[in-house]
């Protein structure tokens, strides 16, 4: 499968890249691995295959709309990345590298995930993922943003964790199977428990929200964004913000079938509003 292979080639990278033995070409593994993520991803933009209906992941308008954006910013960061490493030979780049094609393959999972257990799994392993490149430089400046880059995230993954236990049991009190993928969960639309359903959405986008940078979960991005590597940065606000904005828009899809859909757009207003007063 296509699908497969957004996921395949940066994992394999990922091990070349730790097991690759000279610090001056490990990091062209990022390009080369980027070119065929690339290739892959337009392809599945022009042929894309059928998504079947109790799919857990797979290749939707959606994933359409964003992945292969993701894949043509990884590309071009990979190629800065491998003269920005050249320059910062003194640092080592194995960790780096190694752990810039897992993030990468792991927001390619959570791009394409069509199931709300695999999308947590796959979107909190991309923030962990990240502490490492954050703290690259090595600085204290660096390690404080990762520490709390990793504490306010783990309260993101905590709250869209049991967001997705109040979700989930939201569909087996409105007599589900216990099926969570996201056409399973709108199918059901109305029956789901109208209480549980809005516990699960307020949780839900607290907890992706914090991933995405919305106010006022906002507070680790200016340490983030100011001591990461740029092309890190980039990443972060390019693929990690995208990742989690598609996780709520999921969501949102669910909560708007069973019926709620002015809740969504009214907190999704206020969140916005309030993000923009903050920056401004």
């Amino acid at each position: 499968m296509k699908e497969l292979a957004l996921i395949a080639v940066p994992l394999f990278a990922a091990g070349a890249a730790f097991a690759w033995p000279k610090e001056q070409t490990r990091p062209w593994l990022l390009p080369a691995a980027g070119v065929i993520h690339t290739v892959f991803a337009l392809w599945l933009l022009i042929d894309p295959p059928t998504l079947a209906a109790n799919a857990w992941f797979g290749f939707d308008p959606v994933t359409r709309a964003v992945l292969p954006m993701v894949s043509l910013l990884f590309l071009v960061c990979s190629l800065y990345g491998v003269a920005y490493l050249r320059i910062r030979a003194e640092r080592k780049n194995r960790l780096f590298v190694t752990a810039l094609l897992v993030m990468l393959a792991l927001l390619s999972l959570a791009l394409q995930a069509q199931n709300l257990g695999l999308l947590w799994v796959a979107a909190e392993a991309a923030t962990l993922m990240t502490v490492p490149l954050l703290h690259f430089n090595g600085t204290a400046r660096a390690f404080e943003a990762s520490w709390k880059y990793l504490l306010i995230g783990g309260t993101g993954i905590a709250l869209s964790l049991l967001g997705s236990f109040c979700l989930g049991y939201a569909s087996l009190q409105g007599g589900g199977s216990g099926d969570l993928t996201f056409a399973a969960l709108a199918k059901q639309g109305a029956e789901l428990s109208h209480p549980w359903l809005v516990a699960a959405w307020v949780l839900l986008l607290a907890g992706y929200g914090t991933k995405m940078g919305l106010a006022p979960m906002h507070t680790w991005k200016p340490d983030a964004y100011g001591e990461a590597p740029g092309m890190v940065g980039a990443l972060l606000a390019g693929g990690m913000t995208t990742m989690a904005f598609v996780a709520i828009l999921r969501v949102k899809q669910v909560v708007d079938a069973a019926g709620a859909g002015a809740m969504t757009e009214r907190t999704l207003l206020v969140f916005g509003l309030f993000s923009m007063l903050v920056a401004a």
